[in-house]
């Protein structure tokens, strides 16, 4: 595996990442003249901006230290630079941390810029410049205000709305109560004070917001909404407690805005096309998102959480969403929208790949026998009930699963029988 994941690089903080955050840094100033940097609430997201900043400094590069702010708000700021680095684990734990690097139009970086990167670093040829060139970093305070600026113009009305706002201790601390108090929202925090050790696991999912659902309950609140880390991701509750899978939030949020053409990835639910939407899949990964919208779209989104509003950043801004499904939730109760919606009984999760390549079970996946495979992917195997999705991550040493079908029945035992697939390949390679 190369050093770019699906989203950015990410990994254990050691030494090991705080060297090449060095040469990161070092790397992009060579091809990026004038940067900007900003970073998440982790202990060790300081240290890593400032080995960044060092290798931009004596690249030569002009650079700007954004703060701490979520990685749309950077992505928002970006468009004045060359290019944009954020310090962020996303929703990994807190031990991790990681780099993305982003470009003026909020995308991530393409896998031919992530080559370029990559190549440098791993290279012998990088110099430092004569100490009589290296510059001094300045400050760029502004983001959050310009992020909230921007937003705020695409709602003009006050949104009469009660609003639980779960942060997780992650960047959306900073920005998203703020955002929804400047639109009127009558706002409750919970885990909203920044901070490197998250309350909650970071990452916004149903097992995880057990609090929030509370707390919407208890509260009479007309929405509930949790971030992740560096909150690119936004995911909601609605006014009974219950929470919203990304599924139906995706198709809530293109109706919201009026989206005929969305572009989403392979494991969305077979529902999205069933919506009325002209539906375009892409590969697992935000950044293959991004990169499709670049060739028009309305939306796009992930079922993790991430939103991507093309006309106002190509990068997934998890406040605009919650300022999107705060707009929602003052013209109409989040329960009926999501009771119109139909569901199929799908089931996500991870193995722990154990040494298996997912290129490995190919014959083993056969013996399902689906109708149709695709190998865009890891392997998406169609049948006429359902499909499964094999992949790896980008991001872990695990293997991703995705099984949806018309029957509970039906997408377990497909899942049970990918895993005793990867089980008995794990053993054989032992």
């Amino acid at each position: 595996m190369g050093l770019f994941g699906t989203s950015g690089i990410r990994r254990l903080f050691d030494k090991d990442l705080l060297e090449l955050a060095l040469k990161t840094g070092l790397s992009v100033g060579k091809v990026y003249r004038n940067v900007v940097v900003g970073g998440d609430t982790r202990t060790s997201t300081g240290v890593m901006k400032n080995a960044v900043a060092a290798g931009l400094v004596v690249a030569d590069a002009k650079y700007e230290d954004a703060g701490v702010l979520p990685t749309p708000t950077l992505a928002g700021a970006v468009r004045r630079f060359d290019a944009g680095v954020m310090i962020t684990a996303s929703h990994n734990l807190p031990e991790y941390n990681g780099i993305k690097l982003i470009n003026p139009d909020g995308s991530a970086f393409s896998l031919a810029q992530q080559k370029e990167i990559e190549e440098l670093i791993l290279g012998e040829s990088l110099e430092v410049a004569p100490w009589s060139e290296i510059g001094q970093s300045r400050g760029y305070p502004r983001a959050i205000e310009e992020h909230i600026e921007r937003i705020v113009q695409d709602f003009p009305n006050h949104l009469s709305v009660k609003v639980v706002v779960d942060c997780g201790g992650g960047a959306a601390s900073v920005i998203t109560p703020h955002l929804l108090r400047r639109l009127s929202c009558e706002v409750r925090e919970i885990n909203c004070q920044p901070g490197g050790l998250f309350p909650r696991p970071s990452e916004p999912t149903e097992a995880n917001l057990g609090d929030l659902m509370e707390v919407v309950r208890e509260s009479g609140a007309d929405v509930g909404i949790a971030h992740d880390g560096d909150a690119d991701r936004m995911m909601a509750v609605d006014e009974r407690g219950w929470f919203i899978s990304g599924d139906k939030l995706m198709v809530i949020l293109a109706r919201a805005i009026g989206a005929k053409d969305i572009v989403t990835t392979i494991d969305a639910s077979m529902v999205i096309g069933e919506m009325g939407f002209k539906v375009r899949r892409t590969r697992v990964g935000d950044n293959y998102v991004s990169e499709e919208l670049k060739k028009g779209g309305d939306f796009g989104g992930e079922p993790s959480g991430a939103w991507i509003f093309p006309k106002a950043s190509l990068c997934p801004d998890g406040i605009y969403a919650a300022a999107q499904i705060a707009s929602v939730a003052s013209r109409n109760k989040l329960s009926k929208l999501t009771d119109e919606i139909p569901a199929y009984p799908i089931l996500r999760g991870s193995i722990a790949s154990d040494g298996v390549a997912v290129s490995a079970l190919a014959s083993r996946l056969e013996s399902l026998k689906p109708v149709s495979v695709s190998k865009s992917d890891g392997f998406k195997l169609d049948f006429k009930d359902g499909w499964l999705l094999v992949r790896p991550s980008g991001t872990e040493p695990k293997i991703r699963l995705t099984v949806e079908a018309r029957t509970e029945t039906r997408v377990r035992e497909l899942y049970d029988s990918v895993v005793t697939l990867i089980k008995a390949s794990g053993k054989k390679e032992k």
